[in-house]
């Protein structure tokens, strides 16, 4: 039996296979769960692709984490199928590109408020629409993929201001969920090679330094441990673990100079 054997689990954010989402729904499946992808707008199409790459067909319902009236048909249309859901795995983020590089003082406030509103916001948006069905489950689990945004770096700016509110966020939805058993935790994954990284000019600099300073060592192109950790998070072998952030990393948060 594995690790997440007969959950049903909710994974955002595939946009192909090298997404750190796609990593956790193959593994997902190896470990004996059952798996509904969501994808939105021009990418759904994508997400199809990726999906029909998997080993078991899955269905994919569309979700735009930015709008309320879409979390809710996507709710809708999973609690068709699902009387109950296990796990949701938030892989969201989105900044516009004045938010990346460049200089911060010169992003204007509704770019902010954008990458804000799908980076950080959109996970109370998914807490809020799958509540019902995560409350159905006798204990459930909301895992979001983060990048550590306890420092400042280079060229990340409005984003790492985004994620510092998504794990605060992760927090407060740890103490609202908790009534209903559902657990809130992050994994601060280190640098991976995916569409969202290959948008932001610094992340080249990420990625070299990153095996060197990493105790572990760290390869960008395999997201495997990341997603075996949020597997594990999803599972029920951290029953009383919320309000977590658990770095996968390689050890790099952990060392000084």
């Amino acid at each position: 039996m594995g690790i997440v054997n007969g959950k049903r689990l909710v994974i955002t954010g595939v946009l192909n296979t090298a997404s750190i989402a796609y990593r956790v729904a193959e593994l997902a499946l190896d470990e004996g769960a059952s798996v509904m992808l969501t994808g939105f707008g021009r990418g759904l199409s994508i997400t199809r692709r990726a999906a029909s790459k998997l080993s078991t067909e899955i269905e994919v319902v569309e979700l735009d984490a930015s709008s309320t009236a879409s979390v809710d048909a996507a709710v809708a249309a999973i609690s068709a199928v699902w009387d109950r859901v296990d796990g949701v795995v938030h892989a969201i983020g989105y900044a516009p590109p004045s938010c990346l590089d460049g200089e911060m003082l010169a992003t204007p406030w509704d770019d902010v408020a954008t990458a804000i509103q799908v980076s950080a916001y959109s996970l109370a948006e998914l807490a809020r629409g799958f509540k019902p069905l995560m409350a159905a489950a006798e204990t459930s689990s909301l895992v979001g993929l983060d990048f550590d945004a306890t420092v400042a770096w280079p060229g990340y700016n409005w984003m790492g201001v985004a994620k510092a509110a998504f794990e605060s966020l992760s927090r407060y939805l740890a103490r609202e969920l908790a009534p209903i058993n559902a657990r809130v935790n992050l994994v601060s994954a280190g640098p991976i090679r995916t569409i969202a990284a290959k948008s932001i000019d610094a992340f080249r600099t990420f990625q070299d330094e990153w095996p060197r300073r990493a105790p572990l060592g760290w390869d960008p192109l395999d997201a495997t441990a990341v997603a075996k950790a949020v597997l594990c998070l999803a599972s029920d072998y951290f029953p009383m673990t919320t309000g977590e952030l658990i770095h996968v990393d390689g050890g790099y948060h952990a060392m000084g100079a």
